[in-house]
């Protein structure tokens, strides 16, 4: 049976000498993967330029619910887009975000609230001509809510720890070494109180925006099970500057 459904890019693999598999996170089914063949071939009607990582799809899909393997009747980059592909900040700014989506949503079932967050904030992103050193900082600590470990936010904004165990901000040590203390714990909570239209006005220093994602990739990595290392992140860091 065929379906519509929007998708956004998670990995492309080799498969054979002209075929590849590609997982892709639809608003319809969740994470899928599915097999296309012919991509490398020069009059693909579906070519692997058009499955770069986080691109925009609309598809038309053959799916199974108990196969492990899922066949693409029709694609196309949905809205394409316009900046990400020519601009180094912003390609930088993607493989990080690719990276950690790939360890973090891991689930098969539709979730059309997570969808709807990382379609528009990559539209949003594609948009955006300036203020991006935040960006990538700002879409982790959105994504936690969808993950469900999204910081405690109603307490005194003078408290002076952030528990990362527990996620909540404390005005006391924890009795762990997993927790922000002043002056980051300010600064992470001023980062929540952003959002990407006004986050260009946060103003961090480079050791302090290094300091935070790191943080937060630890954040996640205590929070989702099998997570690990992401190593684009230095990458980025150095492209920002």
């Amino acid at each position: 049976m065929l379906h519509k459904t929007r998708g956004i890019v998670f990995k492309t693999t080799n498969y054979g000498e002209s075929s590849v598999i590609v997982q892709v996170y639809t608003e319809k089914f969740g994470l899928q993967s599915y097999i296309i063949n012919g991509v490398k071939k020069p009059r693909a009607k579906i070519s692997r330029n058009m499955l770069q990582p986080l691109y925009l799809l609309d598809m038309v899909v053959y799916h199974k619910p108990a196969g492990s393997i899922q066949r693409i009747a029709e694609l196309k980059n949905a809205p394409p887009l316009q900046t990400i592909a020519y601009d180094l900040v912003k390609t930088s700014i993607v493989m990080f975000l690719n990276e950690v989506l790939y360890k973090a949503v891991k689930h098969q079932d539709a979730d059309e609230n997570l969808f709807g967050f990382v379609f528009h904030a990559i539209e949003w992103l594609d948009h955006q001509q300036q203020g991006l050193a935040n960006f990538h900082m700002l879409f982790l600590l959105k994504l936690t809510r969808y993950m469900g470990f999204y910081p405690e936010i109603n307490v005194d904004v003078n408290a002076d720890f952030f528990d990362m165990k527990e996620g909540v901000f404390k005005h006391y040590k924890p009795e762990h070494t997993l927790y922000l203390s002043p002056p980051h714990t300010q600064n992470f909570n001023k980062l929540l109180q952003h959002s990407f239209e006004n986050m260009q006005h946060l103003k961090l220093a480079k050791d302090e925006r290094r300091y935070l994602i790191a943080k937060l990739l630890e954040y996640y990595a205590l929070h989702i099970e099998g997570f690990g290392y992401v190593h684009s992140h230095e990458i980025l860091e150095e492209v920002l500057g």
